[in-house]
């Protein structure tokens, strides 16, 4: 029989030697290995030494930007754009606030992880939760207060907001409370434990990180003067504590699994009646937007939100004095400021921040005024311009890696999606996840061959269980 007049399977089987197929595998495996590869040795964005510190364009105020990602950092920009401070000591850094009437002191809530068994940690790891102030002007910190804590996943004090000179109330993510305590005695004058309005069936899994309480604000003004708001962040929830009676019901923003509300949300910020409220702002971070909220009458409504095509895990938002937000954008790898118009008028990377402050504006940037008083217009992803794009290469204006990297990113649920950046190394963007799954994918392929052309040529073979009968 001449080749001409082999089965068209075989002439392609032919073609298609094993050899070749080895050769394309090699090939994509390579080409994947590359896009990785160069990513990594890149030199892109990292902030976790002080040296590699981005330089921020010029802004009215300082700016205090803390991290708890890859590396645990506080840092403070000059409003010429330069680093005027920057402190790595602890593991994670959370909430900072500015101490009134001291411009250049914050406070803040930071966690350190004990990885050694010792006398206060008898079961690694553990951690250790503290409240400093510090002086960005000459470096000296202050634990104001601290506690061990006996685990370190879901064992963080992510915020603390100061009430008067001598308390401070605390967000507890480790006993799923929010309490006020005397930093001069340490005695804690007033505790809410979640468990006294929410089931354990509901939120997160219990008792690893239920309730992940991941905010507190003691509001000084208005209707609700002298009450608290707290962040439920896997009840989906934004609450109204009342010192003497607990938890305002009908004051609550938000419902367990409403996603199209808020889907796990970071640092609510309280707009009081004086700047046009009562209104929320806040980081709606599993559904990639900031929004707001505004109270009318019983009821809360969206009055604003925006979201553009970079957008990743937002984990704080504040309304400035001049009617910008401040934004933290954590998987975005970004802080920037918002102008009245929606555009990004001000910006500057790090890596996965959790907030950014500017100092001279007050606690949360007191004086800000909500998006109704102001007029603001709601901007989505497909009317913002800009987008962090892929760092793979490119073809003639075609992007073959980011193309599938964007596909799996709209295909893999929002929190995943998440998980893995968090997961992953810094430079790790869409492209590079396509290129390590083209590499999965090929390394299985071409493993299932090899073992099904070793049983070929050992003379196996394998029938399928049903055939179709003859005629």
């Amino acid at each position: 029989m001449t080749d001409q007049q082999l089965p068209s399977l075989d002439r392609v089987r032919a073609v298609l030697s094993r050899n070749r197929l080895r050769v394309t595998f090699i090939v994509l495996i390579l080409v994947s290995a590359a896009v990785v590869a160069s990513a990594a040795t890149s030199g892109g964005l990292s902030t976790a030494s002080e040296d590699e510190l981005p330089e921020a364009p010029p802004t009215e105020n300082h700016t205090v930007i803390t991290e708890s990602g890859r590396a645990g950092t506080i840092t403070a920009y000059a409003p010429d754009g330069e680093p005027v401070y920057y402190n790595n000591t602890r593991t994670k850094y959370f909430d900072v606030d500015p101490v009134e009437n001291e411009s250049m002191t914050v406070e803040y809530t930071a966690t350190d992880t004990i990885h050694a068994e010792g006398p206060t940690c008898s079961a690694p790891p553990c951690a250790l939760n503290v409240v400093e102030r510090a002086n960005l002007s000459t470096g000296e910190v202050e634990v104001l207060y601290e506690r061990y804590d006996h685990q370190e996943t879901a064992g963080e004090w992510h915020d603390a907001d100061r009430i008067n000179e001598t308390h401070i109330a605390i967000a507890d993510i480790v006993a799923d409370q929010v309490f006020i305590v005397n930093t001069e005695t340490e005695v804690v004058d007033w505790l809410w434990d979640a468990q006294s309005d929410f089931p354990v069936e509901e939120g997160g899994p219990y008792p690893g990180d239920w309730a992940h309480i991941n905010d507190v604000e003691y509001i000084e003004e208005g209707e609700m003067a002298g009450n608290l708001m707290a962040s439920l962040r896997n009840q989906d929830q934004v609450v109204f504590l009342d010192p003497q009676e607990g938890l305002v019901e009908d004051w609550t923003l938000g419902d367990e699994n409403e996603y199209d509300i808020q889907y796990e949300q970071h640092n609510p910020d309280y707009i009081p009646e004086s700047e046009g409220g009562p209104a929320v702002v806040v980081a709606d971070s599993e559904n990639g937007r900031i929004q707001e909220f505004q109270r009318n009458g019983s009821e809360w409504a969206r009055s604003w939100e925006w979201s553009d095509s970079q957008m990743q895990w937002p984990r704080d938002a504040d309304r400035l004095p001049n009617g910008n937000t401040l934004v933290t954008d954590t998987h975005g790898n970004r802080v920037m400021e918002l102008n009245e118009s929606g555009d990004i008028v001000w910006e500057v990377g790090s890596t996965l921040p959790y907030e950014a402050e500017r100092l001279e504006t007050g606690d949360e940037s007191s004086g800000g005024q909500s998006a109704s008083e102001l007029g603001l217009e709601s901007r989505t992803e497909a009317e913002s311009s800009g987008g962090g794009g892929s760092s793979g290469s490119s073809l003639i204006g075609i992007d073959p890696l980011g193309s599938i990297g964007d596909f799996i990113e709209s295909t893999l649920p929002h929190r995943i999606y998440n998980g893995l950046l968090f997961a992953s190394p810094i430079w790790m963007g869409s492209s590079e996840f396509a290129a390590v799954g083209i590499a999965l994918l090929t390394g299985i392929v071409w493993i299932g061959l090899e073992i099904r052309w070793q049983l070929h040529d050992a003379g196996i073979r394998f029938r399928r269980p049903f055939y179709r009968g003859g005629n």
